[in-house]
């Protein structure tokens, strides 16, 4: 027996598609154009392939750029604030949602806010804290930086996955003589594993893109992110051919697309437990 598709699920189908291909070109685009010889570039953007230089083009990038530094800068800046992010958050969120905390719902606000503001808000205070504590240019500020804007996002996703485990399951705990501490590393941390790996999967992606504070803080190669460094490849480096410069961006963005492929499904849990 046949079924005819009904007008709204052919429309919703007909808007996928389109939304599909509008998201795929450009990236068809960039991978054509990074693989593409750079003597048989033109200037105007290449939609079949002449040809197979991509690793030829990532080289020329690579050491045009010295992308070395930044590169393992932004793993460490990734790294680093992101997990310390996640941790503070989780234990933020094990405060107000477990502990006998007054005012939660003022707390949940101070700690949120930091999201409700753009960030070019931030940009000059910081810049003046930075210089005047001889922080600026150093590895040290953007760790900082980092770790205090991902607070507040990693926080919220804990908090909303704290707030549906069974209260139970913390009386229990405080019944065997568990303290505040060993009742959060012992018995909730393990089970915020889904929203701690979709926290840290969330501000790792944001960190290893950040761009605005890595340019506006940091000058130098050996304490710029990696984005900063893309950034400033085509200004250092007229010279250097577009295709070179595409290949250069796809490789620093895979980092970003392997860690959310590899914890996807510790990712989707995390988000959509508390639905």
């Amino acid at each position: 027996m046949k079924t005819s598709l009904r007008p709204g699920v052919l429309l919703r189908n007909a808007a996928v598609i389109v939304l599909t291909f509008i998201w795929v070109i450009p990236t068809y685009l960039v991978i054509v154009n990074a693989m593409t010889p750079v003597h048989s570039y033109t200037g105007s953007p290449v939609w079949w392939p002449s040809g197979f230089a991509f690793f030829d083009n990532v080289v020329q990038g690579w050491v045009a750029g010295q992308f070395q530094w930044p590169f393992l800068n932004s793993l460490l800046y990734a790294l680093v604030g992101a997990g310390a992010a996640v941790l503070l958050a989780s234990m933020a969120a094990f405060g107000l949602v477990i502990m006998p905390v007054r005012r939660t719902k003022l707390w949940f606000w101070l700690i949120y806010a930091g999201t409700l503001l753009p960030l070019q808000v931030f940009a000059v205070p910081l810049y003046q804290a930075s210089v005047q504590l001889g922080l600026y240019d150093t590895r040290t500020i953007l760790i900082i930086i980092y770790i205090a804007l991902c607070i507040p996002f990693a926080f919220f996703v804990t908090r909303n996955f704290l707030i549906t485990i069974p209260a139970e399951i913390g009386q229990a705990a405080k019944l065997d003589g568990a303290g505040w501490w060993r009742m959060f590393i012992s018995v909730f941390l393990p089970l915020l594993r889904p929203a701690l790996v979709a926290a840290f999967v969330f501000q790792f992606i944001y960190i290893w893109n950040e761009l605005f504070f890595g340019i506006s803080l940091t000058i130098s190669p050996e304490n710029q992110p990696v984005m900063a460094a893309l950034a400033s490849l085509q200004t250092q480096t007229s010279a250097l051919s577009q295709p070179a410069i595409l290949a250069t961006a796809v490789v620093v963005s895979a980092p970003a697309i392997i860690v959310f492929l590899v914890f996807q499904r510790f990712f989707v849990t995390g988000l959509t437990s508390n639905l």
